[in-house]
């Protein structure tokens, strides 16, 4: 197989501004995204088996990797794939939540301003660098954070959305204020892509 290769964005870099900024999506995108896909490659050199299988196979079944590149597979096999998710999850224009997601999340947590409120808590409340997703387990949606590079699918669940909390993601605009980054993100999220993860979640 061929050595995986960091995506191109589905859109310019300064395309979603002003709410995340031109330099921080460069950075983000050809320097934090690039050292992971570089290090997974790296990790993988020679293991023809598990280059036969996906990245979502690897990292929902870590047991099947050797011991000794479990962690830097694990790590930056997590960061690839949680990065390309995270594009793809975000739009220029401001979209409105429709269709069975927005039925199934006023289902789950009364509103989608509830739900928007109870992930932003939880977005903004994880200790440390992480993600905080929206995922469909065998309990419906829920709330999930991760850390570091962890994948939802490494506890058997399916991102439906995601947002990146560490501190690369926007401390050039935001500094500090994680809160303020995560009020602004809700700007770009690209509900048509929310709605389409969660149809393939659900045929999964």
């Amino acid at each position: 197989m061929e050595e995986y290769k960091l995506p191109d964005l589905p859109y310019a870099y300064n395309a979603l501004e002003p709410y995340i900024d031109e330099q921080t999506m460069r950075l983000h995108h050809t320097k934090h995204h690039q050292a992971y896909v570089d290090k997974l490659n790296a990790a993988l050199k020679g293991q023809d088996a598990l280059r036969q299988k996906s990245l979502e196979e690897l990292l929902s079944g870590l047991e099947i990797v050797p011991e000794a590149i479990r962690n830097p597979v694990r790590n930056h096999g997590g960061g690839h794939l949680n990065h390309t998710f995270f594009w793809k999850i975000m739009a220029s224009g401001r979209q409105s939540a429709e269709g069975e997601t927005a039925a199934a999340i006023g289902g789950k947590f009364g509103s989608i301003d509830k739900f928007k409120e109870a992930f932003s808590a939880s977005a903004a409340g994880l200790f440390g660098s992480g993600w905080c997703w929206l995922v469909l387990g065998k309990g419906g949606l829920e709330i999930l954070t991760t850390p570091n590079q962890d994948s939802p699918l490494m506890q058997g669940k399916k991102p439906v959305l995601g947002i990146d909390v560490w501190e690369h993601a926007y401390y050039l605009l935001y500094k500090w204020q994680r809160a303020e980054y995560i009020k602004n993100w809700w700007n770009v999220v690209n509900w048509q892509q929310v709605e389409s993860n969660y149809q393939q979640a659900m045929r999964i």
